[in-house]
């Protein structure tokens, strides 16, 4: 009997899971060659996907490699390769782990919150996240950072890597399909999920619940797969069985070994490898950062002759870059494309921790420019530190500490209460230039005297005047200043101040004068430089550095809704209300 556990679509990419074939699983002639091999994810970063893994599944980093995990016995590797999306109706539904105690399992992975490290729950439509099958077991389901759907399943008699689970038409042909070609034995999970076992590892198959599913070639599980001895004799083997070959036995490109793989088609378009004994994966190759040509760029000029600087920039390949450099990177120059690819996505797990793959603007192998390898924006002072505060920009950071301590204890009475941030007013300066998770559009336009700058996130829109004109009345102060441009060559010039303390950046206060520069230094590239003047602050000025691409053809610089902000704010002061009645209850 086939037991319909409930689906959540998988967003993002898991290219591969290569199940593996377990020795004595059949006694046709292909099974008795086949032996374990391997579970396969694509992950941009592999070496923060082993992290992930093994802190949170359990697994064990595999010796010698950056890319694998043991995860209880099955080996999981990870490779960077593009993506089309998640498994959302593809012949693939997840993977399975099984532990001891699944209540405390769970528990524990909620227990992380909101922290950052890109577990996701799924909580089923009572908000519980366990549910118990009759007869069968407890279940739950979780989601890796890069879309894999993970169901963990409470099952003292397989402890560790479980299943996999596919999704068919017709789940009794599928699995005699699968026997026939593949091997295995016939099965049925506690009587309850009919399927295959290869040793240990169970290959389950339930019905999809809308027509075919779609082909897992190019989505978040791209296959799964086998190993044998010979892969030559197993696919003639294979072909008798009626197995048609997408890609017939050779040596992959940047193999580690010289062991050969093939590629069929089972039922319901799910992509099956075959490899052959002593097969290792593939080395990764990781795209480097495209460096702007150290000869003068020939900027183009506007009609009305100033250089021209229009068009839709992003700042996504910065995302990750830290303003300070880090203690620990020493007199080190430059990242590897490694390093800034693990950067980068330990920065998007680190921020929008519960979103799907597709709101974060900055997952490799979607932006389609390399993270960059700069260690930190702060160029001057050389040590790529802020400099020492001033006694009284101490005793402002001691109050901004205490007053962030109060703002997240304390219970709002109004929208006044919240940050600028939170209610969708503004990022300040220079902050809202800063790449973040998402929303790093950034569009220039010109005109004759004027240039606007209009930032995607909360879409504020600088307007500045690179004309000479009168400066503003001192005492009129706004969130983002009183700017003053002017053209240095090339170079936009955009000089700051009368701001009205309301935000800050690093604790800058209402007196710090900040002075940008753009520069076009090839036609895709916007070098962006400021520079905080804040004596009250800090002992000196600082001036930090980093890179715009532009993307005129694949980005678009949309409406900016900030739910968040709009329909958080009635549950942000619905909840404070709350908690008033509580205590006041509480105190009678």
């Amino acid at each position: 009997m086939t037991l319909n556990l409930p689906r959540v679509a998988l967003t993002l990419p898991v290219l591969t899971a290569l199940l593996v074939a377990m020795p004595g699983a059949s006694t046709n002639a292909f099974a008795a060659d086949a032996e374990y091999h391997h579970v396969h994810i694509t992950s941009f970063a592999p070496a923060v996907s082993v992290r992930w893994y093994t802190e949170h599944l359990d697994c064990q980093p595999v010796a010698d490699r950056d890319d694998a995990a043991d995860c209880h016995g099955v080996e999981v590797t990870f490779v960077p390769q593009a993506t089309q999306g998640g498994t959302q109706g593809t012949g693939v539904n997840h993977i399975g782990f099984s532990y001891l105690d699944l209540t405390a399992k769970m528990e524990e992975l909620e227990s992380i919150g909101s922290r950052g490290s890109g577990v996701r729950l799924q909580r089923f439509e009572g908000g519980e996240m366990i549910r118990e099958a009759p007869g069968l077991f407890k279940y739950g389901f979780i989601f890796d950072p890069w879309g894999t759907r993970i169901e963990l399943v409470e099952d003292p008699d397989r402890v560790g890597f479980h299943h996999i689970h596919l999704s068919s038409t017709n789940p009794d042909e599928t699995l005699e399909w699968y026997q026939s070609v593949l091997g295995g034995e016939r099965d049925s999970l506690r009587d309850r999920i009919d399927g295959l076992r290869y040793g240990d590892i169970w290959l389950l198959a339930m019905e999809h619940e809308e027509g075919i599913p779609a082909t897992t070639e190019g989505r978040a599980i791209d296959h799964i797969g086998f190993v044998v001895d010979d892969l030559g004799n197993a696919a003639n083997e294979m072909r008798s069985a009626g197995a048609e070959f997408q890609q017939e036995p050779t040596v992959p490109e940047n193999a580690r070994t010289s062991a050969r793989r093939a590629f069929i088609y089972g039922p319901d378009n799910v992509r099956l490898a075959v490899v052959e004994s002593g097969f290792a994966g593939i080395d990764s190759t990781f795209v480097e950062e495209t460096i702007a040509d150290s000869t003068p760029y020939d900027q183009e000029q506007t009609p009305w002759g100033e250089p021209d600087l229009q068009g839709v920039w992003t700042g996504n390949a910065a995302h990750g870059i830290p303003l300070e450099r880090p203690s620990d990177l020493g007199d080190v120059e430059n990242l590897t494309a490694e390093e800034a690819a693990a950067r980068r996505e330990g920065g998007t797990l680190g921020s929008i921790w519960g979103y799907e793959r597709e709101w974060r603007d900055t997952t490799l192998g979607y932006d389609k420019n390399a993270p960059s390898t700069q260690i930190a924006m702060i160029v001057d002072p050389p040590t790529g530190r802020l400099p020492e505060r001033t006694p009284e920009g101490q005793r402002m950071a001691e109050e901004a500490s205490r007053a962030a301590r109060l703002y997240t204890e304390n219970r709002s009475a109004g929208p006044e209460d919240l940050t600028p941030y939170v209610r969708c007013i503004t990022r300040g300066l220079p902050g809202l230039m800063m790449p973040s998770i998402y929303n790093n559009g950034l569009q220039i336009v010109q005109g004759p005297g004027f240039v606007a700058i209009q930032k995607e996130m909360i879409h504020e829109t600088r307007v500045i005047p690179t004309e000479e004109r009168a400066p503003l009345n001192a005492k009129l102060t706004t969130y983002l200043g009183d700017p003053h441009g002017h053209w240095e060559g090339n170079t936009l010039v955009v000089e700051t101040n009368n701001f009205n303390g309301r935000t800050n950046y690093r604790g800058s206060s209402a007196d710090m004068r900040l002075t940008e520069r753009f520069t076009r230094t090839a036609d895709n590239r916007l070098e962006y430089q400021f520079t905080v003047d804040d004596p009250k602050v800090w002992t000196q000025p600082w001036t930090g550095v980093f890179t715009f691409n532009l993307d005129n053809e694949q980005y678009d610089v949309v409406e900016y809704a900030c739910h968040e902000g709009n329909y958080g704010m009635t549950n942000i002061l619905s909840g404070a209300r709350a908690l008033d009645r509580e205590r006041a209850e509480g105190s009678r």
